[in-house]
């Protein structure tokens, strides 16, 4: 009798630690979901600015069409990629999608900045300073938003792969979540300024 009551209650106790387990880790996903929606609020207001800064450039740089049109099509890959990545936060795959697609988008963004410096006129459109300050501020958030996501990221994959967690995390279907890193190395380098 004894026996069978010690059974009974290492039984109990170890459906108790697989519950707490459960429930940690539900809660630390939604809390990296929680901060993908910041990086998702952030990145549709960048998404909405850029056809405007775009359609304000383009009655100074007619000749420059073919960058203007690289720029939109960028922006409408990471929007595809990010509305992908936002019904499902948890999928890797969308998660790293999406950063291919910010990479190919920061690329064409440095393309057209470039050409904003190469056009005085285009420079000096208030319009223009006007949008471009509002996407370097919202950059800045993006920038803000994916080291919180990538933080909450990080504490979900440590507990996930922290012992006796590790053991229960695949029965239960919690995968390893993505980090949302840069992947253009353009975006990467310092910029040099002088004098």
């Amino acid at each position: 009798m004894t026996a069978l009551m010690v059974v009974l209650g290492v039984t109990v106790f170890l459906i108790l630690y697989i519950i707490i387990i459960y429930n940690r880790l539900v809660k630390l996903k939604n809390r990296f979901k929680n901060a993908f929606a910041q990086i998702d609020v952030q990145l549709r207001r960048r998404y909405d600015l850029i056809p405007n800064l775009v359609e304000t450039a383009k009655g100074y740089l007619k000749h420059e069409k073919e960058t203007l049109e690289n720029v939109i099509a960028a922006r409408n890959q990471a929007l595809s990629a990010m509305k992908q990545a936002s019904a499902s936060p948890d999928d890797a795959g969308a998660v790293k999608a999406l950063m291919g697609a910010e990479a190919t988008l920061g690329g064409a963004l440095l393309h057209f900045n470039a050409l904003n410096e190469a056009y005085p006129e285009l420079k000096a459109d208030q319009t223009i300073a006007q949008l471009s300050e509002e996407l370097a501020s919202t950059e800045n958030r993006v920038g803000f938003a994916r080291q919180a996501y990538n933080d909450e990221v990080m504490v979900y994959n440590t507990q996930r792969e922290t012992f006796p967690d590790t053991m229960f995390t695949g029965m239960m279907g919690f995968k390893e979540a993505a980090l949302f890193e840069v992947k253009n190395p353009e975006v990467k380098e310092r910029v040099n300024v002088s004098f």
